[in-house]
């Protein structure tokens, strides 16, 4: 069977930094299943999966453009440390941040007795990724799963919608 828009598509990938740092994978481990076409995945693998067969095997690099975006410096912003009064910050935590274009997820890189320095790209933004992709199966959806919007594991999805 051919992935097309809606198949559910059990996989295996290992992505990677241009530099051969490996960033996750899912070998040796379940498989990772999605539902295709529902943007799930970032584009530039959900589009290369498009067309590929069970047993299928490629390797792709993806652009920060079909990833996570280009980094946008506007998004790194200082704010006095009194916005976070009562809590114990450190490097590395994240946070909901509420924004004029609504809520976003930031994370601290930089604190000090005035302010924390908060970033508001996504962790890869910016960082050309490479894939290395096993199709391990694919079949239809089922009406559930397409009404859903995901795939579902043997026996249901595991929640109310």
């Amino acid at each position: 069977m051919t992935i097309t828009s809606d198949s559910v598509v059990s996989l295996h990938y290992t992505v990677s930094t241009e530099d051969g740092t490996e960033l996750d994978s899912s070998v040796g481990k379940e498989p990772l299943v999605v539902l295709q076409g529902r943007r799930f995945l970032i584009e530039g693998l959900e589009d290369a999966l498009m067309g590929k067969q069970k047993g299928d095997k490629f390797n792709l690099s993806v652009e920060p453009e079909k990833a996570y975006g280009e980094r946008i410096d506007a998004l790194v912003q200082q704010v006095p440390r009194s916005m976070f009064d009562g809590m114990d910050v450190e490097v590395g935590m994240s946070f909901r941040a509420t924004t004029p274009e609504g809520e976003q997820s930031v994370i601290i890189i930089e604190t000090t007795d005035e302010e924390v320095v908060v970033d508001g790209n996504h962790p890869l933004a910016g960082i050309p990724l490479t894939f290395d992709v096993e199709v391990v199966d694919v079949r239809d959806a089922t009406a559930e799963e397409l009404e859903h919007g995901h795939a579902h594991a043997a026996g249901g999805c595991g929640h109310d919608h």
